[in-house]
């Protein structure tokens, strides 16, 4: 099923299909992630989240239906990985990441790249840590809330950040050796909203853009 993938990055397929991801987070973002990475041969995948889908995900996230909701994340993740790639084993963790259990989850396996799709800033700030401290290879995505353009997300080191809230509020709370964590964001401005609206190609764009780069991190 893979032959188009290969016609593009030959016998390099094969570091793909024995990599192990780890993504914290299946909702917008980290739905769209793992559709790219199950789509590019990539076999070895561990989910993260402890929320069922509700109504309002219907608008933004693709692993959400009218079908699936009251039900794990994680477990409708494991089922869509398993439609697309049989031989696809995704391993599903209904937990909510934390500074205190990150060790737990995150040392029991050797992950070639962690993914960071969470919406808790607290985590977020703890994972970089974690992950520059034991070396670990880790992206992060920050806002995707109020924003309409798909054609501003970069991927940079968070100390370059700007017009990102969310950004923000990391960048200054990190000393100044973590500062050099990657990052996906948009560059555009957030409307101004009392609440966070959003639009369904911006947590695509921001997933696909992920997977992207994890990719081409992995053929390195």
């Amino acid at each position: 099923m893979f032959e188009r993938l290969e016609l593009l990055i030959g016998q390099n397929i094969e570091k793909l299909q024995k990599a192990h991801i780890l993504i914290i987070g299946i909702g917008g973002v980290g739905g769209y992630t793992l559709e790219c990475l199950i789509r590019s041969s990539i076999l070895n995948i561990t989910v993260i989240d402890p929320d069922t889908f509700e109504i309002t995900n219907l608008n933004r996230q693709i692993l959400s239906t009218r079908t699936v909701l009251n039900l794990p994340k994680v477990t409708i993740a494991q089922k869509r990985a398993q439609e697309i790639n049989p031989n696809c084993h995704i391993k599903p963790i209904k937990a909510a990441l934390k500074e205190d259990n990150l060790p737990q989850y995150l040392s029991a396996i050797k992950y070639d790249y962690i993914i960071d799709t969470c919406d808790d800033s607290q985590t977020k700030i703890a994972l970089i840590k974690y992950a520059k401290d034991n070396h670990l290879s880790l992206i992060s995505c920050l806002g995707t809330a109020n924003k309409m353009n798909p054609t501003s997300f970069k991927i940079t080191k968070i100390g370059q950040t700007y017009n990102d809230p969310l950004a923000k509020k990391i960048r200054t709370s990190l000393p100044r050796k973590y500062q050099n964590a990657t990052v996906v964001w948009s560059s555009e401005l957030p409307k101004q909203k009392d609440a966070l609206g959003s639009l369904c190609s911006i947590p695509m764009s921001a997933g696909a853009l992920i997977a992207s780069y994890v990719i081409q991190e992995l053929l390195k």
